[in-house]
């Protein structure tokens, strides 16, 4: 039986062992690309693949699961162990991530539970997803014939408590359902970090999270482990070797040669994670969100993340000179030449089709009714969009005020299915002036979640639960007898095209182009406003015209020879006659 043991290094079968893992997100990349990153993280030198779990895709609704195609975890481990690689898992309920909550689900925020906490409530939502995780995991220990190495207890846990309990009760369900393997935590370096989100009472090893002065920040963590007359290797768990993005901002790139540097620094020090190695793409509605005081920051779609790897998984000049770094440090590990896709591009798609939003919200959605307006998650959604109707009665000839109290992220307000207003979260209560068109008026709103936080003291603020909070106020009055239609978009076949279209609305564009021979490409977004694509049925993410993204990475694997479609959800009322691609991302500097 193999075995891994922390003492004073890392020993692997009774050897000292330098773990050289990188990141890469099972979640973020195609499965049938799975083995082209895990090839090249291989091929660099590298002996381990380092991902997160997050639960909020897994158990998207309480209770039912998913651990097939893109959710594959067991085979995504299983593809790293026949080409050599080690496995590191962090299977903590929060993982941060820069994912839409943190990778909590959203329905939490129906639970009346306090999350990352000893809250019973909460322990036992957290147990009851560990009961179908952790025993997929526990065949893949490395001394049960696997590849595992290690697992997280927690993410960070010291950026943000220092509830002790609740991390040893985490521990327990995992020792329950069949981890035998070794245990760490991850947080900052420095002391107040380490000792509120650290198990040192428990022998847990403690690893650090940094993206430089890799001996500075080693020389803080070893100042710990002397305080607590410890002898373990030091380790960055996460060594960020670039960054996210947020919408509106500008690019953020490093120098490639500045980071190898900076590796390899580390390297000859301990041992390290690339987070990230491959960063991939944020799917869907998945992007996380940044908390900065009032302001929440919406990340972009793009998670390549200025990586090892671009989005699309190739290489990139960071790759070439850590591997020569590697091959002079390290010279008997194996190397070999990366695997790099071809990027390529399309004829245009033609626009075929559109139809308004509001001409089509009986085939996508289900209309609820309630005097109040109600939030998504009350609602049972997660994500996407939600639309709210009712209808005013003209009490005055000049104008009248309208307010909305509570809403997030984004919301439009249209009158007779005209715009009258657009408000962010900063913006949301502040007086809108009207005036009505006739005695009786249609209100409608669309609100947008733009993703949860994930980070920081707000995942337990109101601000993360969306659509509309108290209600809508005309005059100095709530309003009622609302119509609602959630919409997730989770199946935009549902669309019907052969609805009314005005321009200038939220609407839907059906395109179609033919493919002869598939490459992954991007998607020109440029001319559009603010919205999500949907290529074949498969939500590639969110774009807006803010950018710095103005495209989104399009994998072959969801392309097919002949004819193909997309689908665009467009709230601006800005669209074109023809949607162009690129071999490479299209980018704001």
């Amino acid at each position: 039986m193999r075995e891994f043991k922390i003492a004073d290094q890392f020993y692997l079968d009774g050897q000292p062992f330098k773990i050289l893992s990188g990141a890469i997100h099972y979640f973020r990349v195609h499965p049938d690309d799975w083995y082209h990153s895990l090839y090249n993280l291989k091929a660099l030198g590298f002996n381990t693949v380092e991902t997160y779990i997050p639960w909020n895709l897994h158990e998207a609704q309480p209770g039912k699961f998913c651990w097939e195609g893109q959710l594959d975890i067991e085979r995504f481990l299983d593809l790293a162990q026949e080409l050599g690689l080690y496995a590191i898992v962090r299977p903590s309920p929060f993982i941060c991530a820069e994912w839409e909550f943190g990778g909590l689900p959203a329905w939490l925020l129906q639970a009346n539970v306090r999350v990352r906490s000893s809250d019973v409530g909460y322990l036992r939502l957290v147990r009851n997803y560990y009961k179908e995780l952790i025993p997929k995991l526990a065949r893949h220990q490395l001394n049960h014939g696997g590849n595992i190495l290690m697992f997280q207890i927690e993410n960070e846990y010291g950026s943000y408590g220092e509830d002790k309990a609740y991390l040893k009760v985490l521990k327990m369900m995992m020792d329950e359902f069949g981890i035998t393997s070794p245990y760490f935590t991850s947080d900052g370096p420095w002391q107040a970090t380490l000792r509120a989100g650290s198990l040192i009472e428990e022998d847990i090893l403690v690893t650090g999270n940094f993206g430089s002065k890799g001996t500075e920040n080693f020389q803080m963590m070893q100042a710990f482990f002397d305080l607590h007359h410890k002898k373990w290797p030091l380790m960055c768990m996460e060594f960020w070797d670039g960054w996210f993005n947020r919408w509106g901002d500008s690019i953020i790139k490093r120098d490639p040669q500045e980071l190898v540097d900076s590796v390899m620094e580390v390297i000859k020090q301990g041992s390290i994670n690339l987070y990230m190695f491959h960063g991939g793409t944020n799917y869907g509605f998945m992007n996380g969100c940044s908390a900065r005081g009032q302001r929440d920051l919406p990340q972009v779609t793009s998670y390549d993340y200025d990586a090892i790897l671009d989005e699309a998984g190739n290489p990139t000049a960071k790759y070439h000179l850590l591997q020569k770094a590697m091959q002079a440090e390290f010279p008997d590990n194996f190397y070999a030449q990366p695997l790099v896709k071809q990027m390529g591009t399309y004829p245009a798609a033609q626009l075929n089709e559109c139809v308004n939003l509001t001409a089509t919200l009986d085939t996508l959605s289900q209309v609820h009714q309630s005097f109040y307006p109600c939030n998504m998650e009350s609602l049972g959604q997660n994500t996407g969009y939600i639309y709210y109707q009712t209808e005013l009665l003209r009490d005055k000839q000049d104008e009248e005020k309208i307010r909305v109290i509570d809403a997030r992220d984004r919301m439009q307000l249209f009158m007779n299915q005209e715009l009258v207003a657009t408000q962010y979260q900063e913006e949301i209560g502040e007086e809108i002036m009207v005036t009505y068109p006739s005695e009786k008026v249609t209100l409608g709103l669309l609100v947008e979640n733009m993703g949860r936080v994930n980070y920081g003291y707000k995942l337990t603020a109101p601000t993360q639960s969306k659509g509309i909070g108290r209600g809508v106020m005309v005059d100095l009055h709530f309003v009622g007898r609302w119509q609602m239609y959630p919409l997730p978009l989770e199946d935009v076949s549902k669309v019907d095209f052969q609805g009314a279209f005005k321009e200038g609305l939220p609407s839907f564009y059906r395109y179609t182009f033919h493919v002869d021979r598939l490459q992954d490409t991007f998607l020109d977004l440029r001319g559009f406003g603010k919205g999500v694509a949907f290529v074949n049925g498969h939500n590639l993410g969110r774009f807006w015209e803010k950018g710095p993204l103005r495209s989104l990475y399009v994998t072959q694997k969801w392309l097919k020879e002949g004819a193909n479609e997309i689908v665009l959800f467009e709230t601006e009322g800005k669209y074109k006659e023809q949607l162009v691609f690129s071999n490479t991302a299209i980018i704001d500097y």
